[in-house]
């Protein structure tokens, strides 16, 4: 990665607007010894109002809201698509939310000592092309300007401080997240060998003279021969390619869980080398592939974009019905702070809602709905007295365990200048990859608060063995319906595409499932690109 390594950083970018879609059940539970809090929140959706989406018993709406344009979901797609109404000089919209924030998944919480991410947490350096990203990352002082060369110069505060990467590899930690000290030589062949493969699919063009593999998704070229990758998984790439080194096949699995949650047996081929080769590394001129990250995550990028719905939104709103009448979309929403439901009618709506939601709000959708598939994931973030290891690499932003369960934790105060702190907090991450995600769902509601206590105390003991003595306080965080997950045939799929296309140019649909792919740029240029085409009549192809 950092060493010249051609990998991206793209991590842990999910649960892209998820609002609407899981159940929220806290537990507290205290010991008078090593975990002071427990709390196990199944984050997202109440439950109450989980149930009733399916059963539909909402009390008959008692007032009406006529509006031009409504926004369904307050994730990053829905927020990037406020704002660009706001950019194309259009005020007169509504934005309805499940939560009582808007963000989805670029949320955070907070401790006394540190915010902390509730989802995605980091945003990648832009490809250089990505001009309508660039120019939001200037106007929020995130891009403080332009050098004589023409490349952006980011906000050092807000990239990365040093060390950024770490992983504990036999025992040891060593830096950045590829496996080096301790390989076979056979090994660091394979390796070396993987990202010369990685280096030309990143670089290669199509007939069409499109990047093969791009960011955003929409940019890349149609070549066939690349789009077949899609049809096989990564793993049948990796054997049809003759690799057989078992670090190179761990941390691939580790990089495909880490972007799309699904792990090297199941996710699509063409999505796990989008991994290493969307990304161009090109908007500084020593070809960093360093990140943007801030203590509570993305959540920053969310706020940059809430104050284009200033006195613009209903929170707290769970939409329960979609449908064409007269000419006119009608909406109705239960308010779960009145128990009142409203109506509102709107000439065009953006539903900026996953889909295995809006199969409940829209008739017809469940058909191809069923092959979109989402993943489980499980975030906790514990306070710590200490974090003793045998220092032989120093505490990271990003610490990795080679063969742990999870995909490792994140410092969350790595960022903050004062680096002297009287508690650590730190946020871990696993994706529950299987090959029967709707199975793995049902078991997770099983498992009781004390498993997954053990659960990620067990994962983290391979690097930290006496971190359960040392921890004073957890928050495990599981999330059913986590992120779209690319499995085989779905990116170019049929259902994809069905699912895009807008009813009756009145309702129009903008989310990262919708990509196939869910990183901040899909959604924020889902959310432009849909503004675009109810105001121009302008699609995109992908």
């Amino acid at each position: 990665m950092k060493s010249g390594e051609n990998c991206n950083k793209s991590r842990r970018n999910f649960i892209k607007g998820v609002g609407a879609s899981l159940l929220l059940i806290p537990f507290l539970q205290f010991c008078s010894d090593k975990i002071a809090v427990l709390m196990i929140r199944l984050s997202g959706t109440k439950h109450l109002l989980g149930h009733r989406l399916w059963i539909k018993d909402f009390p008959k709406p008692t007032k009406q809201i006529e509006i031009p344009y409504l926004i369904v979901g307050g994730g990053i797609s829905g927020l990037s698509a406020a704002r660009q109404f706001q950019k194309r000089g259009i005020s007169d919209f509504l934005m309805v939310e499940l939560e009582n924030h808007l963000g989805g998944n670029s949320s955070n919480g907070e401790n006394k000592y540190s915010k902390y991410p509730l989802g995605a947490h980091y945003l990648p350096l832009p490809n250089f092309q990505d001009k309508e990203l660039l120019q939001f990352l200037e106007e929020e002082k995130i891009i403080l300007g332009y050098n004589e060369k023409g490349f952006p110069i980011f906000d050092e505060l807000q990239l990365t401080f040093a060390p950024d990467e770490r992983l504990f590899y036999k025992n040891n930690w060593q830096e950045g997240v590829v496996p080096k000290e301790g390989n076979l030589i056979s090994d660091d062949l394979e390796f070396n060998k993987f990202f010369k493969q990685m280096d030309v699919f990143r670089t290669s063009k199509g007939e069409d003279q499109k990047y093969l593999f791009d960011i955003p998704m929409y940019l890349s070229s149609k070549d066939e021969k690349t789009r077949s990758l899609d049809k096989i998984t990564m793993k049948q790439w990796f054997q049809d390619n003759h690799f057989t080194s078992e670090p190179l096949f761990n941390y691939i699995d580790y990089c495909c869980k880490d972007d799309f949650g699904l792990g090297i047996e199941y996710v699509s081929a063409w999505a796990g080398i989008h991994y290493f080769a969307g990304r161009k590394q090109d908007s500084t001129p020593e070809k960093h592939d360093s990140v943007l990250t801030w203590a509570e995550g993305n959540a920053r990028l969310a706020t940059h974009l809430k104050k284009y719905t200033k006195d613009k939104s209903l929170q707290n709103h769970l939409v329960y019905e979609v449908k064409i009448e007269n000419q006119k979309v009608v909406a109705k929403a239960f308010d779960d702070a009145t128990k009142t439901s409203v109506e509102i009618v709107a000439d065009k709506v953006i539903m900026a809602s996953p889909q295995f939601v809006n199969q409940y709000l829209i008739p017809d959708r469940k058909t191809f709905i069923k092959d979109f598939h989402y993943t489980p994931w499980l975030l906790a973030t514990l306070i710590v007295n200490d974090l003793s290891d045998n220092f032989s690499f120093p505490l990271s932003w990003d610490n990795v365990i080679y063969d742990a369960k999870g995909l490792g934790y994140v410092y969350d105060q790595h960022q903050t200048v004062n680096q002297v702190q009287d508690k650590k907090v730190i946020t871990y991450y696993y994706s529950f990859s299987s090959g029967d995600l709707r199975k793995t769902r049902k078991e997770l509601y099983k498992k009781d608060k004390e498993y997954w206590k053990q659960f990620v105390l067990n994962d983290l003991k391979i690097a930290h063995p006496d971190i359960e003595e040392y921890t004073e306080d957890i928050e495990v965080f599981l999330l059913g319906h986590g992120m779209i997950s690319p499995a085989p045939g779905f990116i170019f799929g049929e259902a994809k595409k069905q699912a895009k296309q807008n009813i009756e140019k009145k309702i129009y649909f903008a989310h990262t499932d919708l990509s196939g792919i869910s990183i901040f740029e899909e959604a924020f240029h889902q959310g432009i690109n849909i503004v675009n085409e109810i105001l121009d009549g302008t699609t995109v192809d992908s």
